[in-house]
């Protein structure tokens, strides 16, 4: 079933329920609402999604009490120095968040603001090309323990969402989960400290530019702070709030599954701002923003496949847009453009 958000400005909120326990007919109806907003839209509020909410609210609990460990317990699980090893810990202003993935001049020139946030990735514990870099036990008991659950609680709603959006696209139910096999996705906890509105205003700082994602979609958690914005669909350069809604996640799609449709499907471009900020005409010297925490989920393909267009998505009138990738090559790509 599609609802309208609230003050969403047309992102759908999408009940995943029927999919899961309903007749065919009602799961091929959240197939058909799935697709068609990741195809005009390219997001989603998603909700009966299967992570219970005590588990989500736990998963933040952690968060928080991990990044306020004192600096020199969490830079004991340090991210590598390259991109592309994207596991531990990293600092205040260590990543920056960029769209331009070829341009490096442009990729210099974005580096001079600072992205105002420290993040921690986990992944896969049985990943032999990325293990995960975690604190020690007895600097953070139960970190680990919960985190590596969380991890494979969030495995459900990808089988779910891939099944659906196949089935919506006219696929075989399987066709994504068979490029899925290794769950070589990324968890990946975020916290936004107090900042001065004024640096925000005046461009001197950031919370996370305007990006889009980089491998098939995200599944975000997000706090009732809400700063997460959505580029405006019919508007480019125009960003419309995507503000917590309780009960549900907020799901998009990323660059991968774009290329694999031939843009039939949308990786919209979103960011992070931090309201409620000071009116254009009021004075916001020495206000400090609210603290924020996300959790987003990232679901990659299996490393060594290759992305290639969809059949039905080309044809003579319909050429393709872009040349295969490997999801490891593309997604390591964009990593060490941010590092």
């Amino acid at each position: 079933m599609i609802t309208p958000a609230v003050d969403t400005l047309s992102i759908p909120i999408i009940d995943l329920e029927p999919a899961r326990t309903g007749t065919p007919d009602e799961a091929a109806q959240v197939a058909k609402d799935v697709y068609e907003a990741f195809k005009y839209i390219g997001f989603a509020y998603i909700k009966n999604h299967g992570v219970p909410q005590e588990l989500i609210d736990e998963a933040f609990s952690w968060s928080q009490k991990f990044f306020a460990l004192p600096q020199s317990d969490k830079d004991k699980a340090p991210h590598p120095p390259v991109g592309w090893y994207h596991r531990g810990y990293s600092g205040i202003g260590r990543e920056k968040v960029v769209q331009m993935v070829y341009d490096k001049e442009g990729i210099t020139e974005k580096r001079k603001v600072p992205d105002v946030k420290e993040s921690f990735e986990l992944g896969n514990e049985n990943d032999e090309r990325m293990p995960n870099i975690w604190v020690p036990d007895e600097v953070l008991p139960g970190f680990r323990e919960f985190f590596t659950k969380f991890f494979e609680t969030c495995y459900t709603i990808e089988q779910l969402m891939l099944r659906t959006i196949a089935i919506g696209m006219g696929l075989d139910e399987n066709f994504f989960l068979n490029y899925h096999q290794n769950s070589t996705n990324q968890c990946r906890l975020l916290h936004y400290p107090p900042v001065e509105e004024e640096l925000l205003r005046l461009g001197k700082a950031e919370r996370i530019a305007a990006h889009s994602d980089f491998g098939t979609m995200t599944i975000l958690f997000q706090d009732e702070v809400g700063g997460l914005e959505v580029e405006d669909i019919h508007e480019k350069g125009t960003f419309n709030p995507a503000p917590y809604i309780p009960g549900t996640a907020v799901v998009n799609i990323g660059d991968l599954l774009m290329r694999w449709s031939n843009d039939e499907l949308k990786s919209t471009l979103h960011r992070v701002r931090a309201p409620p900020l000071a009116t254009s005409s009021g004075d916001s010297s020495g206000r400090m923003t609210r603290p924020r925490y996300s959790i987003p989920y990232f679901i990659s393909p299996d490393r060594d496949r290759l992305i290639d267009c969809l059949p039905g998505c080309y044809g003579p009138d319909r050429p393709k847009k872009y040349e295969p990738i490997t999801s490891k090559d593309y997604i390591s790509m964009r990593m060490n453009a941010t590092y």
